[in-house]
């Protein structure tokens, strides 16, 4: 009997060897950003190539940038919550999905970079898991989108557009002597939930026609700042395919068309159109259909119908301003959630030659 308790140990010591050894190549990453929490674990083999596996994403809607329209802070109460959320992902990563913690990112979005006192957040997050909490700028943000998103035969062809819920980023890359490439950023100080909350300022109830009227009276000043951000990146105009990611893009392809089948899903600026029309006059209908749809459901349930109507506005005035657009390719990308973590990957990590 005490043979076979051995014989049946060592099996399983061996069993777990085997297991630790299977997920050597997996990363995990923690994403605080505007409006949720981001986690995505990958299985790595060979970024370059574009071989690794997304083993799981979810999203946890703990919106920590409403602060930073109001009075530039985030509020104490998100740092508490964002903290909760961080650590509560991390021992997850690390006990049920054997992530090894050196191989566990936690990054800020540029979205929540804005705020005054990140320090704070900074601090708590590395007393809770003992991780250091690095703030990611929209430039460095542009780049790990393009780089983690576009397969690299279009880089020389194609821009990023993020639409986050702090502020929109992206970019495009050109190639030079050597084939050497170099990243051009374009950046927006707004996003679906930052724009919101400055639209919400300027009204005196909670309204929804309230709301509408001063969200059209912001759009003049919303153009000249998307206008503002091309002319800083003329070539960015120029460029043949546009892949565009970020909350607001999910909420307009899912509510549109329903779930994305595909890593690049084609669409056109009618399509967002007429979406947004549905989106600010006939918004009962997307309330109905969430009624059988889990996916539609998930939008609603994670942005309201301001937040979408704010997002939709961005989408809508950033394609505006680009001339032909109808000419251009549009994607939504829908690996874009994870695509900062591709990137860091490839960045701290010997899997991959750099790049740029």
């Amino acid at each position: 009997m005490r043979t076979k308790n051995l014989f049946v140990n060592l099996i399983f010591v061996l069993a777990s060897v085997v297991f630790f050894a299977q997920n050597k190549n997996l990363y995990g990453g923690i994403e605080i950003g505007g409006k949720g929490i981001k986690v995505s674990v990958i299985d790595v083999d060979n970024i370059k190539k574009g071989d690794y596996e997304i083993k799981a994403f979810w999203t946890d809607n703990v919106g920590i940038a409403k602060g930073i329209s109001i009075d530039g802070n985030l509020a104490q109460d998100d740092i508490l919550k964002a903290t909760e959320t961080v650590t509560a992902n991390y021992l997850k990563l690390k006990n049920e999905f054997k992530v090894p913690v050196e191989q566990i990112f936690t990054v800020g979005s540029s979205g929540v970079a804005m705020a005054k006192n990140t320090k704070e957040l900074i601090d708590k997050v590395k007393a809770a898991i003992n991780k250091d909490l690095e703030f990611i700028t929209a430039n460095d943000e542009g780049k790990m989108l393009l780089r983690g998103l576009i397969p690299a035969e279009n880089y020389p062809t194609s821009m990023v557009l993020d639409i986050g819920g702090g502020n929109t980023k992206g970019g495009y890359v050109d190639v030079f002597n050597n084939n050497t490439f170099v990243f051009f950023p374009v950046s927006l100080n707004y996003g679906s939930i930052t724009l919101t909350e400055a639209i919400n300022k300027k009204t005196k109830s909670n309204s929804l026609s309230e709301y509408n009227e001063k969200a059209f009276g912001f759009l003049p000043e919303l153009r000249t700042q998307i206008s503002e951000m091309y002319n800083s990146r003329s070539k960015a105009l120029e460029k043949e395919n546009l892949y565009l990611s970020g909350g607001a893009v999910w909420a307009f392809y899912t509510l549109y068309n329903g779930v994305a089948k595909q890593n690049f899903n084609e669409f056109k600026l009618e399509d967002v159109i007429y979406y947004d029309a549905i989106l600010k006059n006939n918004f009962k209908k997307f309330e109905d259909l969430a009624k059988t749809d889990p996916e539609i459901e998930k939008v609603l349930k994670t942005y309201s119908q301001k937040h979408l109507i704010s997002g939709s506005n961005i989408l809508i005035v950033a394609l505006e301003a680009i001339p032909n657009i109808n000419a251009k390719k549009l994607y939504f990308a829908k690996q874009g959630q994870i695509a900062w973590l591709v990137s860091y990957v490839a960045e701290h990590s010997n899997k991959v030659k750099k790049i740029w």
